[in-house]
């Protein structure tokens, strides 16, 4: 049988992973048949709930699911894991912005990222999810020089799905015709969701709507999607951020369709002028369990002017959190 991918998930005993754990367990990630073990990593006080989450995942008897390493020490959760998923974080509850959790969740991620660095694969494949994603993914990379950086990455999918979606509602489209969405920059309101190069079907999604709903409606509706999520339910996003997840890495390892893209935040190799080294999102494509961006879109003054204001808010929060990075 083939060797089992290790896979390991922070705040394990939470809702977002409550949703997500057993589609890993079921193949979700890394396909039909491909084993793997899950890390599962919670705070102390949280064991007893994660090893009811065990004995569920135990008693579905999926056949892909070689083990379940549950564990309250950061050490034992990342050692030598193929893939890393940090979900667990202070959450945002109603009226929090993103960056009242930059110091309380940037002091978790400096911390887990020096483990990781100690302990990770040199090619583990990260995604943050906890908020602020982006800037969290930056200390992690900051503190965990032995990772390769390319690999630390955030997650925009959530919100590159929930833009299909709000296009799809609005031309009476189905998700599955829609190609070639973008968000640029910051998992935040200064995100750039954009349908200048998305497709429908056979027709150019630009001439499916007209510019003021792209530009006035369509952009907050997606980038406060989030807030209304919790203002609705009383508590962040937790299937559709479990089912993002599963789809940046599904992608990401068994790769894009031809002719299509995703939205990942990855750190800026320059593209588009933004400065180097930032976790920006952008689109990619994958194969072969790597990722590249798309380098050569013409972006219209209107978009790349919101995208240097999700660059400055990125650039304000690095400032923010300079005391959490190796000197």
């Amino acid at each position: 049988m083939t060797q089992p991918k290790r896979v390991a998930i922070t705040g394990a005993a939470g809702q977002i992973c409550y949703s997500m754990l057993f589609r890993i367990a079921a193949g979700d990630i890394y396909g039909p048949n491909q084993p793997v073990i899950l890390h599962l990593l919670e705070i102390t006080p949280a064991l007893g709930l994660l090893e009811a989450v065990k004995m569920e995942l135990d008693d579905c008897a999926f056949p892909l699911l070689a083990d379940v390493v549950v564990t309250d020490d950061p050490k034992v959760a990342l050692n030598g894991v193929d893939a890393a998923l940090f979900v667990g974080a202070k959450p945002r509850g109603p009226g929090m912005e993103r960056s009242d959790l930059i110091t309380d969740n940037g002091k978790i991620f400096s911390a887990l990222g020096a483990v990781l660095n100690e302990v990770g694969s040199p090619e583990c494949k990260v995604c943050v999810v906890g908020n602020p994603a982006n800037t969290n993914a930056f200390i992690l990379k900051a503190n965990a020089p032995n990772i390769n950086p390319r690999n630390i990455t955030a997650l925009t999918r959530l919100d590159h799905n929930r833009a299909i979606s709000q296009l799809a509602g609005k031309t009476d489209a189905l998700v599955s015709d829609i190609n070639r969405m973008v968000i640029w920059g910051n998992h935040s309101t200064t995100q750039v969701p954009d349908i200048s190069y998305a497709s429908i079907g056979d027709k150019a999604a630009k001439d499916c709507v007209d510019s003021d709903w792209a530009l006035n409606d369509f952009i907050p509706t997606v980038a406060k999607r989030g807030a209304a999520v919790i203002n609705a339910r009383g508590s962040s996003s937790a299937a559709s951020a479990a089912n993002g997840v599963i789809d940046h890495m599904a992608s990401w390892i068994q790769g894009t369709p031809d002719g299509d893209w995703v939205s990942m935040a990855v750190p800026s190799d320059g593209s588009y002028g933004i400065e180097e080294g930032l976790i920006y999102s952008f689109p990619v494509t994958c194969k072969d369990g790597d990722y590249t961006i798309i380098t050569d879109l013409e972006v219209s003054d209107v978009i790349k002017e919101k995208m240097i204001a999700s660059q400055t808010e990125l650039q304000d929060e690095k400032n923010t959190v300079a005391h959490l990075l190796p000197s």
